[in-house]
């Protein structure tokens, strides 16, 4: 084995390997959604997301004070690339993507993703202006029970193309491997 430098440029990738993120929001009617790396969970009841202040979907967020993060599936890949592209460069991208609404919510929920998450922003301007970073607290969450249940990811017996994406750089992804159980440990149920 060789320990190899890695440029400083590229060493969020050592760390970032998460799932890759959807995330949604609306104002006055119009919808978007775009694709989003840096996503994570801050707290027990908060979830940060890095969205540049150019983001279509920013100012949807900031204007509506909520936003939606999902966690796409192996089957969704193309779509979470197409959701990469900008809606001021092209404005139709949210056309034939499907969506829906959880009762006594007015975010756009992207269909057939692991995983929904709907926040409302916690408005911090330095945050936001300085770092493109915003919190949410999270007022609701869903999964697809065929992968996730009793607070469980099952990824072990689930179906390849359910499997969560973990996207590298220039359209590469990842898709969750196979997992390691110990019978130790905090939070065991």
């Amino acid at each position: 084995m060789a320990i190899q430098s890695v440029p400083l440029a590229k060493f969020y990738r050592l760390m970032n390997h998460g799932p890759v993120t959807l995330v949604s929001a609306k104002h006055n009617g119009v919808e978007n959604a775009m694709s989003v790396a840096w996503a994570c969970a801050l707290d027990f009841d908060k979830v940060s997301i890095v969205v540049a202040s150019t983001a279509y979907t920013r100012g949807l967020i900031e204007k509506s004070g909520y936003f939606a993060v999902q966690i796409p599936t192996v089957r969704q890949a193309e779509l979470v690339l197409d959701m990469g592209e900008s809606r001021h460069e092209n404005p139709d991208k949210m056309r034939d993507v499907g969506r829906f609404y959880q009762d006594g919510f007015d975010v756009p929920l992207i269909k057939d993703c692991a995983a929904w998450i709907i926040c409302q922003l916690i408005t911090e301007p330095h945050n936001q202006q300085t770092y493109d970073l915003l919190i949410g607290k999270v007022l609701g969450a869903w999964a697809d029970d065929r992968i996730f249940s009793h607070g469980h990811w099952l990824f072990d017996t689930a179906p390849d193309e359910l499997r969560t994406l973990h996207y590298v750089a220039g359209g590469q992804f990842y898709a969750i491997g196979k997992g390691i159980k110990f019978d130790r440990g905090p939070d065991m149920d």
